[in-house]
């Protein structure tokens, strides 16, 4: 988990290929209170270099523009200022845009209906080291990751016996991680198993070193993977 971000207003910096969307979106974000946009790149080769230049916070990031994509920038970005958050906002919503982003580093993904509230929460989160997922895009990866999952063949159980948790996990861990992956916030799973806020963190971060889960959004995936979750009807 990262630390506490330093004080001051958010600094933005905005990627979008269509200048239309590059000023529409300039507008909103510099209406929230304690975000300031430092810039606006029309790919994603000057959105790294702008980002070296003014060291955003946060990166909003379209994904398919023209020259360096915004799969590649955001790479980039990760292994050359790694305190900057990505966040994307795209009109992409399927596998082949989802999953690469997240795996490319992005903390945050957002499709262009957003709202501008929306729009805000999320630059917040990735702000404050947390993941934020579109509901269709959650929805969407859970999808993607049941769709490639091998079938379970864990062999015979003796019976009464009860499988393992994977990854090594405690019981505990693992009611965590499924309430996790359900999308509860951490006051949630400490409401839901009467825990404190500072427990939940702990469990949480354990979590990620045994799976070896990056953010929660690999957390889910791992859930899903291993059972510990099923997408909702």
């Amino acid at each position: 988990m990262t630390g506490v971000p330093a004080p001051g207003p958010i600094r933005v910096l905005i990627a979008d290929d269509q200048r239309v969307v590059r000023d529409g979106l300039r507008m909103l974000v510099a209406l929230i209170d304690d975000v300031e946009v430092v810039g606006t790149a029309c790919d994603g080769a000057e959105a790294v270099r702008l980002a070296e230049d003014h060291r955003p916070d946060v990166v909003l990031m379209d994904l398919r523009m023209p020259g360096t994509d915004g799969i590649a920038a955001t790479a980039d970005l990760r292994q050359r200022l790694p305190s900057t958050q990505v966040l994307v906002l795209t009109t992409y919503a399927d596998e082949d845009a989802i999953v690469p982003a997240l795996q490319a580093g992005a903390r945050g993904y957002l499709t262009k209906d957003a709202s501008a509230e929306q729009i805000e929460a999320a630059i917040r989160a990735v702000h404050a080291g947390q993941t934020h997922l579109d509901p269709a895009v959650q929805e969407r990866l859970v999808t993607a990751v049941l769709s490639h999952a091998p079938a379970a063949s864990a062999g015979p159980t003796s019976p009464g016996s009860e499988p393992r948790p994977p990854g090594g996990l405690t019981a505990r861990e693992t009611e965590v991680l499924t309430l996790l992956a359900a999308g509860l916030s951490n006051a949630e799973i400490g409401q839901r198993l009467y825990l404190s806020h500072a427990t939940v963190k702990t469990h949480i971060n354990r979590i990620f070193a045994k799976i070896g889960a990056r953010d929660r959004a690999q957390a889910v995936r791992y859930a899903y993977q291993h059972g510990l979750a099923t997408p909702a009807q």
